[in-house]
């Protein structure tokens, strides 16, 4: 298979195999379509770091870190697990701009005819890492930024990475981001600040919702992003180093998209285990009434590594008691979204 293409277990020698069981039982097993439509993580097996996906009408658009030579590459998908390489998102960078270091991309339909695709990239005036947005008719763009400056750049902090968008309840637009603190040993917060209904303005003042506090987090956090849940609105991180085993995931319940927001005593939520290594940089799905995360993770024993490098994993969230519970790292075969 090609790179980027899901590896999935082959379901007619599954139901093959159900069926032999079955008669050695005794027992006879379903002939329905749920009992052989499993997969299999990770669901991309090549390198695709900061994994975020959208569905339009009937098909999924996931967008990652820069790797083979495309600034935004993107994939698409039928299921969110069989997934096929689409090309460049975001072909031409804006003039500001220098290559190589896109990082974290996320986007948003705000209209059937407009996309908005906020992502970092190298700043060649403050020789940081900022943010910038891009626009697009179509899910797979091509994206383009014609901006004359980053929509964030917080070079006396170390930069701005890891933007992710929102649309709340109540219709309003915001952006969620982290100041690269750890670029240069100061603190790393997670901010928030209204966006304009365009998506193309930040709106106010900016927020700190949270910073590096707890001993799992080691020296920064970053990968934010907001969800609501039962009118609850969960604000998702990940923290630690990137490329160590020690990166994992975890979660603060917020008042509102400006705070307070208050870190789960449970955390992480998401690590290390026998299965994957640094599980991190997730974002959530919904299908079907099932939520899902979305989320990079290293083969065991390979951090830092860039083959395969960071592979896409995807396993559910359920709800205990309002709590966020992550089924996984999960390397055994599971029922497909």
């Amino acid at each position: 298979m090609s790179s980027g293409t899901r590896w999935r277990r082959d379901a007619a020698a599954l139901a093959a195999a159900l069926l032999v069981a079955g008669c050695g039982s005794g027992e006879t097993p379903s002939s329905t379509t749920e009992d052989v439509h499993v997969f299999t993580n990770p669901v991309i097996r090549s390198d695709a770091p900061d994994p975020q996906a959208i569905r339009v009408d009937e098909s999924w658009y996931l967008f990652h870190t820069n790797s083979g030579g495309r600034n935004v590459p993107v994939l698409t998908s039928p299921d969110l697990v069989e997934w096929t390489e689409a090309g460049d998102a975001l072909p031409e960078l804006p003039g500001w701009a220098d290559a190589g270091k896109n990082w974290a991309p996320e986007a948003i339909e705000l209209a059937p005819d407009r996309f908005l695709l906020y992502y970092t990239v190298a700043d060649r005036s403050s020789g940081r890492q900022c943010v910038g947005r891009a626009v697009a008719d179509k899910p797979l763009g091509p994206y383009r930024d014609g901006s004359t400056a980053p929509l964030i750049c917080q070079a006396e902090l170390g930069g701005s990475i890891d933007a992710s968008p929102y649309r709340d309840t109540d219709g309003s637009l915001w952006l969620l981001w982290k100041n690269d603190g750890n670029a240069m040993g100061v603190d790393t917060w997670l901010w928030s600040q209204r966006l304009s209904p365009d998506g193309l303005r930040l709106v106010g003042e900016p927020t700190k919702l949270l910073k590096q506090t707890e001993p799992w987090e080691g020296n920064l956090v970053e990968g934010p992003f907001f969800h609501r849940h039962d009118g609850r609105l969960f604000l998702f991180f990940a923290a630690n180093a990137y490329d160590k085993d020690t990166y994992a995931e975890g979660y603060a319940v917020c008042e509102s998209p400006t705070g307070p927001c208050v870190k789960a005593p449970e955390n992480p939520i998401l690590k290390t285990n026998a299965a994957a290594s640094g599980p991190g940089h997730a974002s959530i799905v919904e299908k079907d009434g099932r939520t899902w995360l979305l989320y990079h993770a290293w083969p065991p024993g390979q951090e830092g590594s860039t083959d395969p490098g960071r592979q896409v994993w995807l396993d559910e969230v359920v709800w205990q008691n309002g709590k966020p519970v992550v089924k996984g790292p999960t390397a055994e075969p599971q029922p497909h979204p």
